[in-house]
């Protein structure tokens, strides 16, 4: 089965060359979200937990419209523009990912992200 694009307007359009997530059989690789409001294409005012709280609303889009859940998601990477905002984001994550076991995670301090976001959220899901 060949790679297959996923593509949703319930979450912002890729702002370059990628699509917003590719599915093979039963897994999805997502791109990276930002805190973009899909109807405008710019970033939510406030601070990293209100790009978050979007960014995470933006990934239940794409994997929904893959026909995934949020408890298909085995991995997550989290990029923040400062690692001082870490609990900030881990407030919001816990909302979102609350299934048992968590996936699995990685969160890195990156020296900026496109648009000046202060964070940036992909995902691995694979359905069983």
């Amino acid at each position: 089965m060949p790679n297959e694009a996923v593509s949703t307007t319930s979450a912002p359009a890729a702002i370059g060359p990628y699509s917003q997530a590719i599915r093979n059989r039963d897994m999805l690789f997502t791109s990276g979200q930002l805190g973009l409001d899909p109807a405008t294409g710019h970033l939510v005012e406030g601070d990293t937990a209100a790009q978050a709280q979007r960014a995470l609303k933006n990934l239940v889009a794409v994997l929904n419209a893959a026909g995934f859940e949020v408890t298909d998601v085995v991995k997550v990477t989290v990029f923040l523009a400062d690692m001082s905002d870490f609990a900030a984001m881990n407030a919001v994550y816990t909302q979102v990912f609350t299934a048992h076991p968590a996936p699995a995670r990685s969160t890195v301090a990156v020296k900026t992200l496109p648009k000046d976001a202060l964070i940036e959220i992909e995902a691995v899901a694979v359905r069983s």
